[in-house]
């Protein structure tokens, strides 16, 4: 009797998932398992399996990378496009509210732009389960409020940990990056099918040419608004982008941030190919300042935003988004990333919203199915919809919260 093949274990089957993606050269998950397992054995797998690396190939010494265990080839930007298009209408959703957003930016579209959403993106299923509940109540309130899901593939670690669902989809310390790209593609385009923005975090310059088409509003977070290698990349983009302000709790860097990205640019990067290239941007006129508080405190209340707002007018141009506005974040350090004095938060700048302060053009809200968070394990072992990041609202509490915002633009339009 012919000996039948034994059923693939995930992460062979995710490894021959990838390999079909433009049969891109990988290793075959027989050559990766063997690289592992001399790493769990405490051997160097440079030197300890016969495993073919590029430096053989190519004729080099092994010696320039005596610290990379591993170089694993991705498909390329093209590949993940066209096996994972964006469609027609979706394109339609991702330019229409890049407009809108910038309208809010500018104050020619005077609804309030919220950009809610997890912490981090872990579980597919969730994500999209909590899309649907958004875009329902996007689509009731979008007389008054202009509704961004937040959906974070990547996390900046303060030392270590889990790094994102893109670096390690598993959340088991594999690490198995080529299916967290595809994995993220797919999460966001079912997001985008919803009739739903996006948000996200640029946390290197790679990232973006697989996913940044279907992408509304980006960020550059606190740890890198410093960064000239984001401020380049900002430069570029199709969409607004916003600077957080720096996590010792400065603004400047962040005004620097959206002056920088507002110039032309060249700097090396990828292009769709994955070939390595010059990158000539003409600069991106949409970038404005986001308030997070810091670790010495929070930075949302009227003075801090007066103040923010006479810095970023020194600095930029007075037809800048940035000089008509900013966007108050609501979570990290302006509620010490407690759930429950984020809502208080939410609910004081909605009280400022609704008397007409101005200065404010939008809000930032950390919120999932369940409230809280959970320590990172592999999906199996975790509570459906809850963060294993920053505490996140809960999603009674998140529709509560968005009913008394839009509330509060009412009352201004009113006043």
């Amino acid at each position: 009797m012919q000996q039948q093949d034994s059923p693939a274990t995930p992460s062979e089957a995710d490894a021959r998932a990838v390999l079909s993606v433009g049969d891109v050269p990988l290793n075959t998950p027989e050559e990766l398992r063997a690289i592992r397992q001399a790493m769990a054995e405490g051997k160097n797998p440079l030197v300890a399996t016969d495993v073919p690396r590029w430096e053989d190939e190519v004729g080099v010494s092994r010696i320039i990378n005596r610290r990379v265990l591993e170089l694993e080839p991705l498909p390329t930007p093209a590949q993940v496009l066209s096996e994972l298009p964006l469609p027609p209408d979706g394109q339609e959703t991702v330019a229409s509210s890049r407009d809108e957003i910038r309208a809010c930016l500018y104050g020619q579209d005077d609804r309030l732009l919220v950009i809610v959403g997890p912490c981090s993106v872990h579980d597919p299923k969730a994500a999209l389960d909590y899309a649907g509940r958004l875009a329902r109540l996007r689509e009731e309130l979008s007389d008054r409020l202009l509704i961004v899901m937040r959906v974070y593939f990547e996390k900046p670690r303060t030392t270590i940990g889990w790094k994102g669902l893109i670096n390690d989809p598993d959340i088991d310390g594999s690490h198995n990056i080529a299916k967290g790209l595809l994995l993220a593609r797919r999460i966001l385009l079912g997001v985008v099918a919803r009739g739903l923005p996006a948000a996200t975090e640029f946390l290197e310059p790679t990232s973006p040419q697989y996913l940044a088409d279907a992408v509304s509003w980006g960020a550059i977070g606190a740890r890198n608004t410093e960064s000239q290698i984001h401020r380049q990349l900002a430069s570029g983009p199709s969409m607004p982008v916003g600077f957080k302000n720096a996590t010792d709790g400065s603004v400047k860097p962040a005004i620097n941030g959206c002056y920088a990205a507002a110039q032309r640019h060249a700097f090396f990067g990828i292009d769709h190919l994955g070939r390595a290239c010059s990158v000539e941007t003409l600069g991106n006129p949409d970038c404005h300042v986001v308030l997070r508080g810091s670790s010495h405190g929070p930075n949302y209340d009227a003075a801090s935003v007066r103040a923010a707002m006479e810095a970023i007018r020194e600095e930029m141009p007075a037809d800048s988004a940035a000089s008509h506005g900013l966007v108050i974040d609501c979570s990290h350090g302006n509620s010490s990333k407690d759930e429950h004095r984020q809502a208080e938060v939410v609910r004081d700048v909605a009280s400022r919203v609704a008397s007409g302060e101005k200065g404010v053009t939008g809000v930032m809200m950390e919120s999932f199915i369940v409230g809280g968070n959970q320590k990172a394990a592999p999906l199996g072992r975790l509570t459906y919809g809850q963060s294993i990041t920053d505490r996140c609202l809960s999603w009674p509490d998140t529709e509560n919260l968005l009913r008394t915002l839009a509330d509060a633009v009412s009352t201004r339009r009113w006043s």
